[in-house]
């Protein structure tokens, strides 16, 4: 009996499957309400993709990262860097230096972005300067930042 009733269930739901999709309507349709991510961890997920070089995908992360922590305004800045879309990069890193104004690495990169487009270096070297002072502890790689915008705007070319 019991072999019976599990055919019979069975038998039926293969059976509406089948008329729903002959009549064209959809399977229902499984809807996540609550991400099951936290933003650290699409934070995390989105690192690890921009190392595999899956760019999109790393977006897609630091953009739902930021919607709770600032500091992904960083990380959706350095892949639009990286694209070479300069603008959307500026914008970036300009909001998380807003959320955040403690964030050297954020004043760093602006300051390096505008190093590269070759643009507004009085404000890189302000920048680079003041990525120095929030984190001493990074003094090898702004200070860097800092002496390439000094040695182009003694070029005299900008």
């Amino acid at each position: 009996m019991k072999d019976n009733r599990g055919r019979f269930v069975y038998f039926s739901i293969l059976t509406l499957c089948l008329l729903l999709h002959l009549s064209g309507c959809s399977m229902p349709k499984i809807i996540i309400l609550k991400d099951p991510l936290t933003p650290e961890e699409h934070l995390n997920l989105g690192v690890a993709y921009e190392k595999q070089g899956l760019l999109e995908a790393a977006l897609k992360e630091y953009k739902l990262a930021a919607k709770k922590l600032p500091l992904a305004y960083l990380h959706i800045g350095n892949v639009h860097f990286q694209k070479n879309e300069w603008d959307e990069a500026e914008k970036n890193y300009k909001k998380a230096i807003s959320k955040d104004p403690h964030n050297a690495d954020a004043a760093n990169n602006l300051a390096w972005l505008y190093y590269t487009k070759r643009a507004n270096l009085d404000q890189a070297e302000k920048l680079a300067r003041k990525a120095l002072e929030l984190n001493p502890a990074k003094k090898s790689i702004y200070r860097d930042t800092l002496e390439k915008i000094l040695k182009e705007r003694e070029s005299g070319k900008f």
